[in-house]
């Protein structure tokens, strides 16, 4: 079987933003059919606490909703990520649409409106530049 990341709110742990999860059961049932589930927080690995406050990316930029800045945070948890893709030799990652770390083609826009705008996730664009094909899972 091959390796495979997972954002690790979608198997259910409490890593969301908000200190709760994407639990998709259904969706993970069948990925471990296929796959072994390497569970990632990008945020997480970035030194960013759960809770935390919501984050969206605006103008290059991960702000939170009080405009702190936290992209190096989110750049240091997306290569901290990378690196435990390639020690599994993972060629694949299953991540959270539309978040700042790993939504991929569809983004939050930065005004914290639930306006999704085309874009990827810091995680999903460092590891898709690296090789590592990337699904979205709503």
């Amino acid at each position: 079987m091959r390796f495979a990341l997972i954002s690790s709110c979608l198997i259910g742990l409490n890593t969301k933003y908000d200190g709760t999860n994407n639990l998709r059961s259904e969706i993970v049932k069948r990925l471990k059919k296929e796959y072994i589930l390497i569970p990632v927080c990008p945020e997480q690995l970035g030194g960013l606490p759960t809770p935390r406050n919501p984050c969206e990316i605006k103008d290059g930029k991960v702000l939170d909703i009080e405009g702190r800045d936290f992209t190096d945070n989110f750049y240091k948890g997306a290569i901290e990520t990378l690196k435990v893709a390639r020690f599994f030799g993972a060629d694949i990652a299953f991540l959270k649409s539309k978040s700042p770390s790993c939504g991929f083609g569809k983004v939050y826009d930065g005004s914290f409106s639930r306006r999704l705008v085309d874009g990827t996730g810091i995680a999903a664009r460092v590891l898709a530049e690296n090789g590592i094909k990337i699904v979205c899972i709503d």
